[in-house]
């Protein structure tokens, strides 16, 4: 297994990290992507210690609590061989108090969390989504004060808005207080709009990208293309309306970029979609999401080898799309800056 930094930070993470999205199972979501008790838990975190995954990332979100009660249990008596992370922010109940970033609910939720994981610390806590109702010196604030209380190693976000992530690190600097070294990012070959500002910034601010969902939701698995609906069991019949937006045309003409890597190879469709991932800019690990103990075994196939410069370019090409305004722009300058030494 391949370790990076987290971003500008000193914590090593390996490549390939953990999702436990899976464990507990409870509600329409949670309940369709699977439902792992600590019996099987503790086997595919078997399998991914001996891989060299160390990094396990959770939620309070999680089916309400139990993929952290979960992932506790399955931990317990191994704490020194892992990395935890969990997120905190979006509705844990029907209260005010039961969301958001605020300095009460943020302090509230790290300790209800150390407790359902059965730990006395976090190795990182990221904000789960912006809340627009806590200023930013609160938040940062706070974060200082968990992280000085030993209660918090490292500090990140997910699913940020560039200009808040910014926000955070200045005032982070104008106070002398830690600053934020990892993003949670929604980042895969039909999903690229991470790299149009995020990226950049990421690159310059020194924040790492987590990569949730790399197979863009379970359609890079292999089970769907042209000829091939999507199957009976999938969970994308119960979760679809969830899932970040994309053509069914853009998802094939990728799927065939990735068949055609595939056979020449034999490497699997998921193998090569998260091993374009690893060679990526700023990217520190991908977060794998597998329900058992087969779609695991495949995907911890994506390290150990590299994908040519040929075959990166062809998903390259499969995969790209016009980025919106105010970024159109700059990619036609960056085309037109390609073809001027051909044109003069």
């Amino acid at each position: 297994m391949d370790y990076r930094q987290l971003g500008a930070s000193g914590l090593r993470v390996p490549a390939l990290s953990f999702g436990t999205g899976t464990f507990g199972g409870k509600g329409p979501l949670f309940g369709a992507w699977g439902q792992s008790d600590a019996a099987e838990a503790r086997r595919l975190l078997d399998i991914c210690l001996d891989a060299g995954v160390t990094l396990f990332d959770t939620a309070d979100v999680y089916s309400d609590g139990a993929s952290e009660e979960v992932l506790g249990a399955a931990i317990k008596g191994r704490r020194d061989a892992v990395l935890v992370s969990t997120k905190t922010g979006l509705p844990m109940g029907d209260s005010p108090q039961d969301w958001g970033a605020s300095r009460a609910r943020l302090i509230r939720a790290v300790e209800d969390s150390l407790r359902r994981l059965g730990i006395d610390h976090l190795d990182l806590l990221q904000l789960h989504a912006y809340d627009a109702h806590t200023p930013a010196e609160e938040l940062m604030a706070t974060l200082d004060r968990l992280i000085a209380a030993g209660k918090v190693r490292y500090a990140g976000v997910s699913n940020y808005p560039g200009w808040q992530l910014m926000k955070a690190q200045g005032i982070a600097d104008r106070h002398g207080w830690p600053r934020l070294v990892a993003h949670q990012v929604y980042y895969s070959l039909i999903g690229r709009a991470y790299e149009w500002e995020l990226m950049p910034l990421a690159q310059d601010q020194g924040v790492g990208a987590l990569v949730w969902s790399p197979l863009g939701w379970g359609r890079l698995t292999g089970k769907i293309g042209r000829d091939r609906p999507i199957p009976a069991g999938s969970r994308l019949h119960e979760t679809v309306q969830f899932a970040p937006p994309v053509t069914d045309e853009h998802v094939y003409g990728v799927v065939d970029a990735l068949e055609a890597i595939a056979a020449e190879t034999g490497r699997t469709v998921p193998q090569i979609a998260l091993n374009w991932l690893l060679q990526r800019p700023t990217v520190a690990s991908v977060i794998l999401g597998a329900r058992d103990e087969a779609q695991l075994r495949d995907n911890l196939g994506a390290v150990g080898w590299a994908l040519s410069p040929e075959q990166i370019a062809a998903l390259d090409a499969a995969s790209d799309q016009l980025p919106p305004y105010p970024h159109t722009p700059y990619r036609q300058q960056e085309g037109f800056a390609r073809l001027a030494p051909r044109l003069v």
